[in-house]
């Protein structure tokens, strides 16, 4: 797609004026997905895309251009472009030459798209098979199957030049089920950095349909959930998502540089529980949000956030990095192309303590037990956090007993870390998408089972 010569040549001409840096962004792109409804095929799509991202910065000013046109010509124009939106002064030519080669093995194997959906339609034709002999409450089953492949070369005018490929590949599932409290709903998601072919050695597609029909059945003899501040214990992997949403993108650099972030100038100091250590990691195997080289060319890292407690670091992308003579932490995304790259999180997680997961349980005499949840949003400047449940149970007596409806956590994010004072020693990550700026980006979320101490939660029963 972009090889060293043609780099060189549209480098030196978007620095030609006297830019300060420079990168050109090549991606090919692709995505094959098959939804099936009450064993029917309801949608079938495919999508590829390639082109080219060009991002010139002159100071504090960025320009940037993006072109289908992958030719020298086109690329050097997109350039112009870009050096224009920058405002760059005329200035005597820079020549810049790519020294640094960083290459990932081809990770995505050839698809066969006719294979994918036949092999793909066969497991869903399974799982909908499955799901229904769960319970015969269960009357409406639909599923969805997806692979993605993305291949980019990066250049830049600090020699840097990456060539990476990248699989990903996902199956979800959704249970209605019916009662006398009308219809209640158990969805599952599956999703790893891999290919087709791996995916479908490692996954056991009956078991994610018996948890999806499972959770929906159990919710139809859900009572309502209590209202008031209860201690909570958060299932393994279930509650990643209320860390990513509630602390992890209030640790994102470009929040500290915009001080819209309630984390701004807390390095060093306390903000969590002495039981917290937060880590933001793209190299772990297989995850959804995991990658050898960010979209700006630096290597995926292993970085600790928060360490027993204790704030020691944020989310830098390469621009954040700059403002504050820091190095970047790999953190760098965008969604495609199209998009100019930001501080995004990629595995975000709290490591293992040393509590029993059962032991959390029984030592708590009244609360609720949260085995899964489901999106929210937070406030960075505040900390302050919506959260849904999608399968809760109450705690009495030191046992999870009745089911509850769905309902809201509210809180704040500092409390909460501080209010977390039980770790389990078990752990679970889940796959999620992550919205930022109108670009959406793979992530992972997980976490071990803890107790947060006491949460606000939004139901109509009495404490």
């Amino acid at each position: 797609m972009l090889n060293k010569e043609t780099a060189n040549k549209v480098l030196t001409h978007a620095l030609s004026a006297g830019a300060n840096f420079a990168e050109i962004f090549v991606e090919d792109s692709f995505s094959s997905s098959i939804g099936l409804e009450d064993q029917r095929v309801e949608g079938v799509s495919d999508y590829a895309s390639m082109g080219a991202g060009i991002r010139v910065v002159y100071g504090e000013t960025t320009g940037f251009a993006h072109t289908t046109d992958l030719s020298e010509k086109g690329l050097i124009d997109a350039a112009s472009t870009a050096r224009s939106v920058a405002k760059v002064s005329p200035r005597s030519q820079t020549r810049i030459v790519c020294t640094e080669d960083s290459h990932t093995p081809l990770k995505s194997e050839f698809v066969d798209l006719g294979y994918f959906k036949l092999r793909a339609k066969e497991e869903l034709m399974l799982m909908d098979d499955v799901a229904r002999t769960v319970d015969r409450s269960i009357v409406q089953v639909s599923s969805s199957m997806s692979i993605s492949g993305r291949r980019f070369i990066l250049a830049n005018s600090n020699g840097r030049f990456v060539d990476q490929s990248i699989s990903r590949s996902r199956v979800a599932i959704k249970s209605v089920a019916r009662g006398d409290t009308g219809l209640q709903t158990g969805y599952e998601p599956v999703a790893y950095t891999m290919g087709f072919e791996e995916f479908l050695d490692m996954m056991d597609f009956e078991e994610l349909a018996k948890t999806a029909s499972k959770r929906a059945a159990v919710k139809l003899s859900a009572i309502p959930a209590p209202s008031g501040t209860l201690p909570v214990v958060i299932k393994k992997g279930s509650g990643g998502v209320l860390f990513h949403e509630a602390c992890g993108h209030g640790l994102e650099a470009d929040h500290i540089k915009k001080n819209t972030s309630v984390y701004t100038g807390q390095l060093g100091q306390v903000v969590a529980s002495p039981l917290v250590t937060l880590v933001d990691d793209g190299t772990v195997s297989k995850q959804w949000g995991s990658y050898a080289f960010d979209d700006e060319g630096a290597e995926g890292r292993y970085n600790v956030l928060i360490r027993d407690g204790v704030l020691e670091d944020y989310m830098w992308d390469a621009n954040s990095a700059k403002s504050y003579h820091k190095e970047t932490s790999g953190n760098g995304r965008r969604q495609s192309y199209r998009h100019l790259p930001m501080v995004r999180m990629t595995n975000t997680y709290l490591l293992p303590g040393e509590s029993d997961p059962d032991d959390i349980v029984a030592h708590t005499e009244q609360g609720v037990y949260i085995a899964r949840l489901t999106g929210g949003q937070v406030n960075t400047a505040t900390g302050d956090f919506v959260f849904g449940t999608q399968e809760a149970y109450l705690i009495e007596n030191g046992e999870i007993t009745s089911p509850l409806r769905d309902t809201q956590l509210i809180g704040n994010g500092p409390e909460v870390l501080a209010n977390i004072d039980m770790v389990g020693s078990d752990f679970h990550m889940i796959p999620g998408s992550c919205g930022k700026n109108g670009q959406s980006v793979p992530v992972g979320t997980g976490q071990p089972t803890l107790r947060i101490s006491g949460i606000t939660l939004g139901g109509t029963a009495d404490v």
